[in-house]
């Protein structure tokens, strides 16, 4: 089989035709960020979620940003509540808001929603964290107030509550991320705190059929985003080796949790970094340490099964760093489409043959595609030549 054979132009029929090969429809399809901050993946990956939307009945955007500031931006495309420019500057996470690729996109979910009923929602999945974490005050609070606030004596009062959060940036502290003696996440107001959000959680479950399909759905968000930050505080104190490879893994359980709600909206355009979103384990080098978590792909696949399908994202010359002709980067810029989607279990055959080496990229932000690991992938979606920054 030749290297051509694995590959066709990336559009939209060519899209179609990989939904048409997956064994069943899937309810979330993954796109993979090789690298953040890469404008011409985010234009690509711009044109496969109008084209899902318009030809495939997908109507929800989820991408690797703050769960919480995602609110902002859905009920800017849903509603138009607010500005365009509030929703960039407010709805998202990890700087992701600057980008022009996601200003578009917004701006386009918003356009959609003025002229159709059936509105298109977005979603922000990963928890409100970077190496350090958030206050839990806005979930905590905003759980508090859907609950209607808990009877007086059978969870806490509002005032406790706050004395018991206090400042928040005593919270995300971005010391505590290289420090756990500077986290808070054992002191015993952190303490008293989950065994709150645990209560809370309860009541939530004795009071559901009471609230709305959209107070529900809204406060088991905050509910889950709520127990998953203080636990995440809790590990941030930890002293102990496994401390990071612990953080990873709570990440990527956030983030699955937050997938399987999405699906439920779905089907739905997931964007996020290749490894997050893998059937695989996750590894990376932090340190002198070898990190090893299973990512919130994997996690989400042992609930979807084949309703969950996976494109990595994968490119050629990338400013100065241009893959050696021996690894599949390489092999791939061989191709005569700028940009194309290749069916990776046809490829895992192809390689198997040729045996390319691992690329090792130069840009330390750069992931680039594991030859042993191409048959845990769906398709590969591989732009020959990108810009990067940040």
């Amino acid at each position: 089989m030749d290297i051509k054979d694995t590959a066709r132009p990336l559009d939209g029929a060519g899209v179609s035709a990989f939904l048409r090969s997956l064994p069943a429809r899937p309810r979330l399809l993954g796109l993979g960020e090789a690298r953040h901050f890469v404008e011409e993946l985010g234009e690509v990956r711009n044109e496969i979620f109008r084209h899902l939307v318009e030809h495939e009945g997908y109507r929800s955007f989820a991408i690797e940003s703050d769960c919480l500031m995602g609110l902002v931006v859905d009920d800017y495309v849903t509603t138009g509540a607010g500005t365009l420019d509030d929703a960039m500057e407010r709805g998202f996470s990890h700087g992701f808001g600057a980008l022009t690729a996601n200003r578009e996109l917004v701006r386009w979910m918003r356009a959609y929603n003025e002229e159709h009923d059936e509105k298109l929602r977005f979603f922000g999945f990963d928890g409100p964290l970077e190496y350090w974490a958030a206050s839990p005050r806005q979930a905590l609070t905003g759980l508090y107030a859907l609950l209607d606030g808990p009877l007086p004596g059978t969870v806490v009062s509002r005032e406790t509550l706050d004395t018991l959060l206090g400042p928040d940036d005593r919270w995300s502290n971005e010391a505590a991320a290289m420090d756990p003696s500077q986290s808070i996440g054992r002191s015993d107001d952190a303490r008293r705190l989950r065994l709150i959000a645990d209560d809370l959680v309860a009541l939530l479950e004795t009071q559901a059929p009471q609230l709305s399909a959209e107070d529900g759905d809204r406060a088991a968000l905050y509910a889950r985003t709520a127990v998953g930050l203080l636990r995440y505080h809790y590990w941030m104190a930890d002293a102990s080796p496994a401390r990071w490879t612990r953080l990873s893994a709570l990440r990527d359980a956030m983030m699955a949790a937050n997938l399987r709600a999405v699906a439920e909206n779905g089907p739905a355009l997931v964007f996020a970094g290749n490894l997050h979103l893998q059937r695989d384990k996750s590894v990376m080098p932090f340190g002198d340490q070898q990190l090893e978590w299973w990512s919130a792909g994997a996690i989400t696949a042992t609930h979807l099964g084949d309703r969950y399908a996976f494109l990595a994202s994968a490119f050629g010359a990338a400013g100065d760093d241009i893959p050696p002709p021996d690894t599949v980067e390489g092999i791939l810029s061989t191709l005569p489409w700028d940009h194309c989607l290749i069916d990776a279990r046809r490829l895992a055959e192809v390689v198997t043959v040729t045996k390319p080496a691992p690329h090792v990229s130069r840009d330390f932000a750069y992931f680039p595609l594991d030859p042993a690991r191409l048959g845990m992938i769906d398709g590969v979606v591989f732009l020959k030549q990108v810009t990067t920054r940040g």
